[in-house]
């Protein structure tokens, strides 16, 4: 019985090509060479963007917790998306307003996913009009009047 594939002096052409047509039954592979996860990322794989906020939003976690996670709705500069992002700390729905600026970055999850018990929330506030959010939060700074 033979194989499959060439085996002779001059076959690696052909094993390089059949190589890279098998490839593509890997269903990693395809979708990372047709870069789907990144058209489909409102951040276009870019690892943190800026955002207007729209809306205070308070999401309840999933089971079995039982908790309003603070949230904002953001519109991004950079393609008009909207998206939610989470609030980290204590009183930090407080500290942001409506048409505040806002830097933005994932959350931390698996594969880009989102994290914990909020349910769809892939990204997290860092930033509140140039000022980090930890400090606003802690009372170590000021937010900027704009």
């Amino acid at each position: 019985m033979g194989s499959k594939s060439p085996r002779g002096e001059f076959a690696a052409r052909k094993l390089v090509e059949k190589r890279k047509t098998f490839r593509w039954s890997n269903m990693y592979y395809k979708r990372r060479m047709l870069m789907l996860d990144v058209k489909a990322d409102p951040l276009k794989g870019a690892p943190m963007a800026r955002g207007i906020v729209l809306e205070k939003v308070g999401i309840e976690s999933k089971q079995p917790n039982s908790a309003i996670r603070k949230c904002v709705r953001t519109q991004l500069i950079k393609n008009g998306r909207v998206i939610t992002a989470f609030l980290p700390g204590d009183g930090a729905l407080n500290i942001i307003d409506e048409h505040d600026e806002v830097l933005l970055e994932g959350i931390g999850g698996s594969r880009g996913r989102s994290m914990g018990d909020i349910p769809g929330v892939r990204w997290k506030v860092i930033v509140v009009n140039g000022v980090s959010l930890n400090e606003l939060v802690y009372g170590r700074k000021q937010k900027p009047a704009r």
